[in-house]
């Protein structure tokens, strides 16, 4: 494996914030009365340097990898959920690629670690599978360090390849029976949250079920203790899909482009790339606010305000698809909705 060096993130730049702003601001309409909407056009503006930002060729990615804490009993669905989901997606039977044809959005599975043998014409999957699923975090460390790196790596080369060189904005999602387990345990030790406010129902376990789930993952903690470095977090807990997507939104911010953040897996993602460099954060947009009950206190945690609440916990990148219509609506009413004096109207700020 190559050297462990992360590319460098350039700062959002504020040149045309000014300029921008003043767009906005001169459209037919009071000010500040499209809310949200003006913030992310001036997001997507001034990530793009521009004063009319585009959608350019949006892909859909979604990470799938296995977890070994399936052993427990922390999810009601087996881990075999995981390879048949991936033949769900490449087929177009899943709720993101209904989701993702509304929107024109292309949909790109890849195997980060999956614990199956594919048919050789499996198409449309991209193979960057790391080993079949992580081991059993109860008893052992998921991962090596030298997998975690190289899974961070692998999805920061991936974003890299030719076939998204024209593409400006991803939307990211995953699949990974027992995978809020993993990111229970990332986002309590990168944000010190504790782990009682973080155990949710994944799948949709019961009480009690959901109370056995909190033990199991409180003696994982408790077989390491506190841990702050990222990498070191993710090889003791993480999900190969988990640490792939968190490389790829380095290599998408990297490369000056705009992510779009799922739910609470893809939560625990983003906190380890953004571990590794905070400024990640800047080319990042919060889809939606997902049911899963550590989400909320996460997100809150950054002060971060997410465009939906719709109580999703499906994954597989819906809330990303759900969100994405408002994201393009910024757009055009940046580039498309008339100024004051375009149409002639009278605008009572300027008397």
């Amino acid at each position: 494996m190559s050297p462990f060096s992360l590319p460098s993130i350039s700062p959002v730049t504020d040149v045309l914030r000014t300029s921008i702003r003043s767009k906005i601001d001169n459209k037919t309409k009071p000010l500040g009365s499209l809310g949200d909407l003006e913030t992310l056009a001036m997001l997507l503006a001034e990530i793009q340097n521009t004063l009319s930002p585009e959608l350019k060729n949006p892909k859909l990615i979604l990470f799938a990898g296995d977890h070994g804490i399936t052993e427990e009993p922390v999810s009601l669905y087996p881990k075999d959920v995981t390879w048949q989901m991936v033949l769900n997606f490449l087929s177009g039977g899943a709720c993101a690629n209904v989701f993702a044809k509304h929107s024109h959005i292309d949909v790109e599975v890849v195997d980060a670690g999956v614990d199956h043998d594919w048919e050789e014409n499996t198409p449309k999957l991209i193979q960057r599978k790391i080993r079949k699923g992580t081991s059993n975090f109860l008893k052992q460390e998921a991962m090596s360090m030298e997998e975690a790196k190289e899974t961070i790596l692998s999805g920061i080369e991936l974003l890299s390849e030719k076939q998204y060189e024209s593409t400006n904005i991803f939307l990211f999602g995953e699949m990974g029976i027992g995978n809020t387990s993993a990111a229970s345990l990332i986002l309590s030790h990168l944000t010190d949250i504790p782990l009682r406010k973080l155990v949710g129902r994944g799948t949709g376990l019961n009480n009690s079920g959901k109370e056995n789930k909190f033990k199991i993952l409180t003696e994982a903690y408790q077989r390491t203790g506190k841990l702050k470095d990222p990498i070191e977090i993710l090889s003791e807990f993480g999900g190969f899909e988990i640490g792939m997507m968190a490389g790829a939104m380095i290599g998408a911010a990297a490369q000056r482009k705009t992510f779009v953040v799922d739910g609470f897996i893809s939560t625990a993602a983003f906190a380890i790339a953004f571990a590794l460099n905070p400024t990640v954060k800047s080319y990042a947009i919060f889809s939606h606010l997902s049911e899963e009950e550590g989400h909320t206190i996460v997100l809150e945690h950054w002060k971060i305000k997410p465009l939906l609440r719709l109580n999703l916990r499906l994954g597989e990148g819906s809330g990303a698809l759900a969100a994405y219509p408002l994201i393009e609506l910024s757009v055009k009413f940046l580039n498309e909705m008339a100024s004051f004096a375009d149409a002639g109207v009278s605008n009572t700020d300027s008397k």
